[in-house]
C-alpha cells in the first residue's frame, strides 16, 4: 500500500491552562455585583481550606478604597501598571461578546415620571414602599377620618417623583365616583398642604417650582434662604435655563454671593420621591450599589467601593507553613507525603489565584468609575440628565487603558449610589447625535426633552410625532421625525392616539 503525505493547515489559538483559568476567574468575578460576589467568596472559602479571612484590611495604595475628584476632571491617571495584566487578558477578552453601543433606554433607579417599565424605581436599603412610608407618616398627623381618606387617595395619586401632577378638580371627581366622598378642591388643597409637611421636603408639590419652594421653606431663616426664595419665585424661568449671570445682575450679587447662592440652589432635589423607594403597585426589589458616590459642597466628588460584608482574604498560614516543611524535605518524601504536598500546593495556588482575581476586580472597578466620574462630572454635581454628555464604552476604555469588553462587563451589572438616586452604570452611557449645525448632543438629553414634552402635553390633544419634531427643533434638537418616533418607542411611550 502506497503511503502518501498529506499536508493540512490548521489555525489554533493556544493559551497555557494556568493563564486561561486565571483569566476566566478574573472575568467571572468582574461580572458579579457585590451581593453575588459575597456568595462566591463564601463558597470559595467553604471549598478551599487554604483560604481564610485576614484580621486587618491591607493598606494597598495601588487599589484605593476611595478616590477624590476636584476641579480637574479631564486629567487621566497613569495606568501603565495595569497594562501588562490586561495584555494577558486580551485574547480571552476578544473572544467574549461585548455589550456594544446600543441606544436603548435602561432602567433608571431615580426619580422621573413613569412612562414605561424601564423607569421603575428601586432604592437601595429601603424595606417599605413609597406608599407605605407616607402612610406611616400620615398616622402621626392630626387628621379626621375624612381627611385621612382624602390624604390616602392623594398619596396614591403621586407620581414616582413624589409630585402631584393630577389636577385637584380631577381628584375631586374621582373621590366622588370611587369613594363616595364629596370633597371640594379647597378642602382637598388643605389636606394636600398637610401632606406636604411630611418627609422628604417637597413631597406632594404640584409643580417643580412649588417643590423647590417647599424645600426652601424648611430651611432656617437667613439671607441665603431669602435669596433662594426670590430666585425660585420671581426668576424661575431664568433659573430653569441656568441663566446665572442674569439672576446675578438682577439681584446685584457679588461673585462670592452668587457662587454661594447658586451652590445652595443646586442642592435642591427636584425629585423628592426618588429617595423613598418603589412606586405604588410595584414589587419590591433590593438594589445594593457597588459604588457610593458623594458630591460635596465645594465641588469635589469622592467615591468608595461598597465592600459590604466582603471579607479580606489571605492564604492560611498553616497551609503555607506545611508546604514549606514538605518542600524542605526534598527527595526524602514518602508517597503519602508527596500526595499531601500536591494537595496543599493545589489549594494554596487556588487561594492565591482567587485573591489576585479579587485584587484585579477592585482595581478595574476603581479605574472604571474614576473615568466615568471624570467624563460625567457635571451630572454628578447637578443631577440633571441633560448634563450627561455622550459617552460610549470606547471612551472609558481609552481613558483607563482597559479593553472595551472589560468595561462592558463592569457596566452591565453594577450600580452606583449618588446624591440624585441609585443608577445602573449603563445609565451614564449614551450615543451622540450631531445636529445640522455640527453640535454633538447626547441622545439621552434629547430623550429627556421628548419625555418632558409628552408629560406636559394636553392629554385631550396629545402631540403627534410631527408636532414633537417641530417642538424639539424649537429647543435646538433638529432631528428627523422617524428619529423622534424611534426615541419615543424606546421610552415605551405609545403613539398620540393611544395617549388620550
Amino acid at each position: 500500500m502506497n503511503q502518501g503525505q498529506i499536508q493540512e493547515q490548521r489555525q489554533e489559538q493556544r493559551l497555557t491552562q494556568t493563564l486561561s483559568q486565571q483569566q476566566l476567574l478574573v472575568t467571572q468575578l468582574l461580572e458579579l455585583p457585590i451581593t453575588q460576589l459575597q456568595d462566591r467568596v463564601n463558597t470559595e472559602m467553604n471549598d478551599n481550606p487554604a483560604l481564610e479571612t485576614s484580621a486587618e484590611f491591607p493598606d494597598d495604595p495601588d487599589f484605593p478604597e476611595s478616590a477624590e475628584y476636584g476641579d480637574a476632571p479631564e486629567t487621566t491617571d497613569d495606568f501603565d501598571t495595569l497594562r501588562d495584566r490586561e495584555d494577558r487578558q486580551s485574547a480571552l477578552d476578544e473572544a467574549l461578546q461585548s455589550i456594544g453601543r446600543d441606544d436603548e433606554e435602561l432602567p433608571v433607579y431615580q426619580g422621573g415620571s413613569n412612562l414605561g417599565d424601564e423607569r421603575e424605581e428601586m432604592v437601595y436599603g429601603e424595606t417599605l414602599s413609597f406608599y407605605d412610608q407616607l402612610k406611616e407618616q400620615m398616622q402621626l398627623l392630626l387628621l379626621t377620618d375624612r381627611e385621612r381618606d382624602i390624604m390616602e387617595y392623594l398619596i396614591g395619586s403621586l407620581d414616582n417623583d413624589g409630585l402631584l401632577r393630577k389636577p385637584l378638580d380631577n381628584i375631586s371627581d374621582e373621590l366622588a365616583v370611587y369613594h363616595n366622598i364629596d370633597a371640594t378642591t379647597a378642602e382637598i388643597e388643605q389636606v394636600l398642604k398637610k401632606l406636604q409637611q411630611t418627609d422628604p421636603a417637597g413631597i406632594g408639590a404640584r409643580t417643580l417650582q412649588e417643590c423647590l419652594l417647599l424645600q426652601i421653606q424648611r430651611r432656617e431663616d437667613s439671607r441665603v434662604k431669602t435669596l433662594m426664595q426670590t430666585v425660585i419665585a420671581d426668576y424661575f424661568d431664568a433659573f430653569t435655563k441656568k441663566h446665572w449671570q442674569r439672576i446675578k445682575a438682577a439681584l446685584r450679587l457679588s461673585d462670592l454671593q452668587a457662587e454661594t447662592l447658586f451652590g445652595e440652589l443646586r442642592r435642591l432635589n427636584p425629585k423628592p420621591g426618588a429617595a423613598m423607594g418603589e412606586a405604588v403597585g410595584r414589587s419590591m426589589q433590593q438594589i445594593t450599589p457597588d459604588f457610593i458616590i458623594d458630591t460635596h459642597d465645594d465641588g469635589s466628588i469622592t467615591f468608595t467601593l461598597n465592600q459590604s460584608e466582603l471579607p479580606e482574604l489571605q492564604v492560611s498560614q498553616s497551609f503555607a507553613d506545611s508546604m514549606k516543611e514538605y518542600q524542605k524535605a526534598g527527595d526524602h518524601l514518602t508517597r503519602q507525603t508527596k500526595e499531601a504536598l500536591l494537595y496543599i500546593k493545589k489549594k494554596v495556588d487556588a487561594a492565591q489565584s482567587f485573591i489576585e482575581a479579587l485584587r484585579m476586580r477592585r482595581h478595574t472597578l476603581t479605574v472604571t468609575m474614576q473615568a466615568i466620574i471624570q467624563l460625567q462630572r457635571q451630572f454628578f454635581l447637578d443631577g440633571d440628565e441633560a448634563s450627561l454628555r455622550p459617552m460610549i464604552l470606547k471612551d472609558v476604555a481609552e481613558r483607563t487603558g482597559l479593553d472595551i469588553s472589560t468595561i462592558s462587563r463592569v457596566s452591565n451589572s453594577k450600580y452606583a449610589q449618588t446624591r440624585w438616586g441609585t443608577f445602573p452604570l449603563r445609565h451614564f452611557f449614551s450615543d451622540s447625535y450631531t445636529t445640522g449645525q455640527g453640535e454633538e448632543l447626547s441622545t439621552r438629553q434629547i430623550k429627556a426633552a421628548l419625555r418632558d414634552m409628552i408629560e406636559n402635553e394636553d392629554k385631550n390633544k396629545p402631540l403627534s410625532d410631527d408636532a414633537l419634531t417641530r417642538l424639539l427643533a424649537q429647543r435646538g434638537y433638529d432631528i428627523a421625525r422617524r428619529t423622534v418616533a424611534k426615541y419615543r418607542e424606546q421610552l415605551g411611550i405609545p403613539v398620540a392616539r393611544l395617549r388620550k
